[in-house]
């Protein structure tokens, strides 16, 4: 099995012991590996680490088409990154944490190999497919990739409130007045639209989350859409420009132009290691429900 492997510069003494259990783990199997060459040379020099041989790749471009598998070792920006990488091959895709929380990356390393590397090189998993948002507007960067795991997130530059115009599907939304906009895929339901006031919304359901963010109208709220809407917007500035992020990359677009935002033509496939609970997780890792005066332990 060939597995490509992409993660940042890892400097903490724990994640480190960890990703040498990973890496003794996979050479032990014989597993095929393929590095982010960036992620492999922040690595070589570690007189910890002993780095199996491999091959490498440095994009989308020259990831091997007989990739297997696309492992992402960090926490759930890294998970994001990992994206621009296999785009639309259909290499499922597991995040392993090497970071916090980690709603996208679940699985994690100890000091001894864990059982579930036995279970990714036999195929011993699901896979969700999880739907993606894509985004046109005439500013974005050339090789820019327009596709959003999570979000996408519309926002003011400086100290003064956006103005911003939604039409979903011809019908004309009243005016936000606000810090910026929140478009949010249900994957993306516990990420920033959550942290702005926005619905947690099971992963396999078919809709988006339009959450305005700081809204200077308090009558507005978070709006759950179809889908397959068609989300058409302006965002008008008196600075003349305005920032988009799409999950983690960001550029600048000026005032008053449109922004298209609709489902992706393709989905991802996620990784689903131990038959995760959805709700399991919101308790484990928002800590869901939780209220000390029904803690009969204190």
């Amino acid at each position: 099995m060939k597995i490509a492997l992409f993660g940042r510069d890892m400097t903490d003494a724990d994640n480190l012991v960890r990703l040498k259990v990973l890496l003794d783990t996979l050479h032990d199997k014989k597993a095929d590996l393929c590095y982010f060459e960036a992620f492999y040379r922040s690595l070589v020099g570690n007189k910890s680490l002993k780095i199996p041989a491999g091959s490498f790749f440095t994009s989308a471009q020259d990831l091997p088409d007989d990739t297997n598998l696309f492992l992402s070792l960090g926490g759930d920006g890294t998970f994001l990154s990992s994206l621009s990488f296999v785009r639309d091959r259909g290499i499922p895709l597991a995040g392993i944490n090497f970071g916090r929380l980690g709603f996208l990356t679940t699985a994690k390393v100890g000091k001894d190999a864990p059982g579930w590397i036995d279970d990714l090189l036999n195929s011993n998993y699901s896979i969700q497919e999880r739907s993606l948002l894509k985004i046109e507007t005439s500013s974005i960067p050339h090789d820019f990739y327009p596709y959003a795991v999570n979000e996408v997130s519309i926002q003011r530059k400086d100290s003064l409130m956006l103005s911003i115009d939604v039409v979903i599907d011809s019908l004309a939304l009243p005016t936000y007045w606000a810090d910026g906009l929140v478009i949010s895929t249900p994957t993306g339901s516990t990420a920033y639209s959550l942290s702005v006031g926005g619905p947690i919304v099971m992963p396999d359901s078919k809709v988006m989350i339009i959450a305005p963010i700081a809204p200077h109208n308090l009558n507005v709220r978070p709006l759950v859409v179809p889908v397959d809407s068609m989300l058409e917007i302006v965002v008008h500035s008196r600075r003349e420009d305005a920032a988009v992020t799409i999950d983690n990359r960001t550029f600048t677009i000026p005032s008053k132009e449109k922004i298209v935002i609709t489902k992706g033509e393709y989905c991802f496939k996620y990784v689903s290691l131990f038959d995760n609970n959805f709700i399991a997780a919101l308790k484990n890792k928002l800590l869901w429900g939780e209220d000390k005066r029904n803690d009969l332990t204190l």
